[in-house]
Order: structure tokens, then sequence, then C-alpha cells
């Protein structure tokens, strides 16, 4: 409301107009000790007739009443600080130049007592303004422990103080310089592995993790100290989203599994990559799904040109188009409609937009859907649109083409495994001394992607169960979306053409211990919801490989990339390949599998196996 707002500004303004008479006065007693001369006390109401109108004129000036005094801060202490102590030089200089004969300690004392008045006064109304508001809410929040004592500890604290929610009762940290010591009057209590005692202590039922920059492997430890505790464990946003400024750090949440599944951050080639990308086109096929939608975010960091999202699904395409608008508006993109094995249409949209580096995302790669009804379908997409992309890639004199391979293309069990190790092999092959490089990239499973388990967990979890899991034993390789996009991005900057390059993809993860992780962070057990196996489904396999039997692999320079040296092909092989393909149409699927595994030497499917059908879920084991 504007009057009172103009109300509140007229308050201020008296205020320190008072301020200002007081501390000028107070500086002349305390200079006289409280006896002045008379001549003294004429000086003091003639200089204040001058400096009064100085000060505030100067405090006006650098804006002292814009701010709300309740939200008083050290930028308002600043401000206090510039302006006294610039309106104090303006005072001696102008009773210098009228040469009336100021006391020297009056002109130190006066803007002494005037920051201490003004000052003061601010952060008392701060005080006493949160202890009216939130001072009665503080033993209705429920009791929080948080873990951590570092920034974002403290800026948790600080800003519970207002929260009808929380009430925190103490932090915890492996620092044990800090205990005993207090943030904004919290105490530092002691060590980690200290939770469940101060958690009975305190009553606390609830943790915050307050370590935004923790590695995976301090996540997990804490998380176990949580959970031996019985707590419920609580996080802030991660650095990166903190960062970014998507999110800030009082927005705490649960515990996902990919805080525990991650990995610690990848170090880029910075510079290279804006020079890779920086003010050139490129373009994403695929640009609509997990991998390439993540790998369009990443571009946009390093300002190409232009950015050509090219995508067969119009609504995936649809709604990246609304994000980049929304999140990156100054990034100039083009959305491009269209099939890879369109020769017509990529050729087209290549000479139109002349892409200097195209990431070949677009892929069929759901292994069950591929492995019946739909092989030769696989194989035109994942191997003959590579080769219709990488051949108007070579036409236009696109400089660099990434294709995004994967860990299953690694003795394939699967026909999906086989059309995109073909898809490498395709790429070997029209790779030349001259003109475009090819580069290909492995990795393995990414966490959360479309069609990955961790969707389809949260779902069944959300339901009431049971969780499926096809094996007991079952293991796959994981890593986060924007880590693999992140690799890709340094494996197309260091790729020279002709290379596979093998991501680090850590350790392998037994897909039945993330479900129970799953079900744990969820806030049940495994008595209430319940794991049922389901037995493999079509080519798949209990582990997945990144390196082939007869593949060598070489380091390079980034610890998180290797290149793997796998058998090559050549042109005359490719086109012989592609006649095959085009000639499966129509062919019976188990022909299809027996005639690829003359493509693929390494591919071990079951050719002899039925096409499955939908049908009820098996009854099979539990865990307990």
């Amino acid at each position: 409301m504007p009057s009172l707002r103009g109300f509140r500004i007229l308050l201020a303004i008296c205020h320190d107009l008072v301020a200002m008479v007081f501390a000028w006065v107070f500086a002349y007693l305390l200079r006289f000790n409280f006896v002045m001369p008379e001549a003294f006390l004429i000086l003091m109401w003639q200089s204040l007739v001058l400096a009064l109108p100085l000060q505030w004129v100067v405090c006006w000036r650098l804006g002292l009443y814009h701010g709300l005094w309740r939200f008083a801060s050290l930028s308002d202490l600043k401000r206090i600080l510039l302006a006294v102590g610039l309106a104090a030089l303006g005072i001696a200089t102008l009773m210098t130049m009228l040469h009336l004969p100021v006391p020297r300690s009056v002109l130190v004392l006066n803007p002494l007592l005037l920051i201490l008045i003004m000052g003061g006064s601010r952060f008392a109304y701060r005080a006493w303004k949160e202890h009216r508001l939130y001072g009665w809410m503080e033993s209705q929040g429920k009791p929080v422990l948080i873990l951590g004592a570092g920034e974002a500890a403290a800026v948790l604290v600080k800003e519970f103080v207002r929260s009808p929610d929380w009430q925190v009762v103490g932090l915890l940290d492996d620092n044990a310089e800090l205990y005993q010591r207090q943030i904004h009057g919290v105490k530092v209590l002691g060590g980690l592995e200290h939770l469940a005692d101060w958690s009975a202590r305190t009553g606390a039922m609830h943790a915050i993790l307050a370590m935004p920059s923790a590695s995976h492997q301090e996540r997990r430890r804490v998380m176990g100290l949580c959970a031996a505790a019985g707590v419920e464990a609580l996080t802030v946003p991660s650095f990166d989203d903190l960062i970014s400024g998507r999110v800030n750090i009082s927005q705490v949440r649960r515990v996902e599994v990919e805080d525990l599944l991650g990995r610690d951050p990848v170090e880029l080639d910075d510079a290279g990559l804006q020079d890779l990308i920086g003010g050139h086109v490129v373009l994403v096929t695929g640009a609509g799904g997990s991998i390439g939608s993540e790998l369009c975010r990443q571009i946009a960091r390093f300002h190409p040109q232009l950015l050509v999202l090219f995508e067969l699904n119009e609504y995936s395409l649809y709604q990246l188009e609304q994000e980049f608008r929304e999140q990156f508006p100054q990034q100039g993109i083009a959305c491009v409609i269209g099939d890879v094995r369109n020769a017509v249409r990529i050729g087209g949209v290549l000479h139109r937009f002349r892409p200097s580096v195209v990431f070949h995302a677009a892929a069929y790669k759901h292994v069950p859907l591929m492995e019946w009804d739909n092989v030769s379908e696989a194989l035109a997409n994942n191997v003959s649109g590579t080769h219709a992309l990488a051949t108007a890639c070579k036409n236009a004199g696109v400089h660099k083409v990434v294709l995004i391979s994967t860990d299953k293309a690694v003795n394939p069990t699967n026909v999906m495994g086989a059309s995109k190790r073909l898809a490498e092999m395709v790429c070997q092959g029209l790779q030349e001394d001259e003109g475009t490089r090819f580069v290909m990239v492995r990795f393995g499973n990414v966490l959360g992607s479309s069609g990955s388990v961790i969707p389809k967990f949260r779902e069944q979890i959300a339901k009431g169960g049971p969780v499926t899991v096809t094996h007991p034993e079952v293991t796959r390789y994981f890593m986060s979306i924007p880590e693999a996009s992140q690799l890709v991005l340094q494996a197309a900057l260091m790729g020279q053409g002709g290379e596979i390059f093998v991501l680090d993809m850590g350790e392998p993860i037994r897909i039945a211990h993330l479900a129970q992780e799953m079900i744990r962070l969820s806030g049940f057990s495994e008595d209430e919801i319940k794991i049922v196996f389901t037995g493999l489904r079509p080519g798949e396999k209990l582990y997945e490989e990144l390196l082939a039997d007869d593949e060598q692999s070489l380091p390079t320079p980034h610890a998180k990339l290797r290149i793997a040296r796998a058998r090559t092909s050549d042109a005359v092989w490719v086109s012989a390949l592609l006649k095959w393909i085009d000639s499966t149409a129509g062919k019976d699927e188990t022909q299809i599998k027996q005639e690829l595994k003359l493509w693929v030497q390494e591919y071990v499917g079951d050719v002899n196996a039925a096409a499955p059908r939908i049908s009820a879920m098996p009854v099979s084991n539990t865990i307990h």
C-alpha cells in the first residue's frame, strides 16, 4: 500500500534526523566531559545547522530509505558505513572552508556514534520483529537435526527461524574443531556418528543432510547412520542445482535413490568445448529423449550460435521447445520434425542449417520390445538410420558426428545391442583420412531415463507394490543423465575419428539391492512392499559389459574415458550390410536373428526362443 510505505519512509527519516542531532550533541558533551563552555555551545548549534542537511542528503542519495528494517542485513550496514563516512568527510571539509573551529574529536566521535545508533536501531528492530512473528512458533515446529555445519547449514538455520514446520535443535559435523561452537545460536553437538544418541536426547525424528557438495560415498554413509538411528533423512538441493539457480537452499526434500547412486562431478575441458561448440551450429537427433534432451541442455551452456533439435516425436519436441523458451531464452533453437531414416529430409536439414557438430541420440533402445515383432524395424532404425545420417553429414561437410551407443553392444544377447554394434561399425566403415570425424560413445543405464527401472519402481511403490525384479543376481551399471551427457561432450572433443569411447561407469549395482533402497527411502519396509522376481526378459543379460572379449582399451587424458579397440569395417562391408537389412522386411524373425550372427560375430542371442505373449505376472519368490 503506497500510503503505508510512505509513512514508514517518513518514520525512518525522522528517526535518522533525531539520531544525527543526538550524535552531534553527544559528541560535543563527551569532548567536554558534559561541562560545555558557552562559546562552544553556540558553535555546536551553528555547526549542526550545516552538518544535519549534509548528512541527510548523503543518506538519501545512497538509498538508506529503500529497504525494510525488518530485513536489515550486512548490506544495509555497509550502506550506513559508506553514508556516514562520506558525510563525515564532507562535514570536515565544510567546517574547514568556513573556518568554524569544530573540535577534531567531535568530527571523529560523531560518525562513530551515528553508526552505532543508526545500525543498532535497525538490527534491534529486526530482532524484535522476528521474535514477535516467529518466536512463538519455535516450540511448535518439529525438532530436526542438521547434518553438516558449513555454509549450507548456516543458511538453513537462518531460514528455519521463520519456519513454523521445523525447530533446529542441533548440528552434527565430523570436524571436531566445531564442537560446542554455535551457528546463529544453534550448537554443534558432536560428530555424525553420534546421530542416534542425539536423536534420542532431543526427540528429533528427522535429520537434514546439509552438505550439497558431499561425495555420494559420504551420502551413503550418512544414510546408513540415519537408518540405524531410525531417523527420516532429508536433504538440501544438489550443488549443481544451487549454482544453476533452479532452487534455493531451504527447499529440503526426501533423499532419493539418485542421491546415493550418482557420482562425483565430471571435470570438463570447458575451454576446448567452448571452441568446439561456442558460436557454431549444433544438431542433436532424438533431441526429445532422455539423453538427447540433456545433451541439449549441456550444449546450451557453451552458447552455440544455433541448436537444432531434431526429433520424430512431436510432443517430446514441443515440451523441449517450451523448456528452452523458459530456461534458455537467449539460446537460438530450431525445432525440426523428422526421421533419421529419411535421407532426403536429413539432407535438406543439413543443407539449410550447416551444423558443425551432430550428436546422434535417436534410436530404438527398449530391449524386450525390439526382441520380437520389431526386429526388422530395430535394424532399419538403428543401423540404416545411422547410415543415412552419417552419409548425409559427410556430404554436407559436417566436422564431427558423435554416435550415442550402449554397453549392450558388447557381446550382445539381444537385437537392440546387436543393432547398436552394427551402427558403430557403420560409422567406422565410413571414416576416411579426411573429412567428417565419427566418434562413438558407449555407456550403460542412466538414472531416471525413460524406460529405466527407477521410474518403474517408483510407480510400483506408489501403488503399494509389489516391486518386480527380473532376477536376484541381475546387475547393471548406472550413471546420472547429466554425467553421461557431459562425458559424451568430452569424448566428442577428444575424438579424432573412428574411436569407440567407453565411459567409466563405476561399480555395477545389483537391481534387487536398488529396489530395497528405494523401498526404504520411500518410508516402507520390505514386509509392507515385497519384491517379486519375474525372470529375465527376452534378450536380457544377468550383467552388462563395456568391452567385448577380444577388445582392448586404452587410457585417455580424462580419467572417466577409455578408448576401445574393437573390430572395424570398411565401406564395402557397410554396403553389403545395408542390402541385407533392406532384405529383412517381411522375413521370419528367427531367420533374421540367425543371419544376424553372420554380421555380429559376438552376438549370442537365443534365436530359437519363442516370442513372448502378454500374460499375467508369474508367481515367483519374494524377498522378505
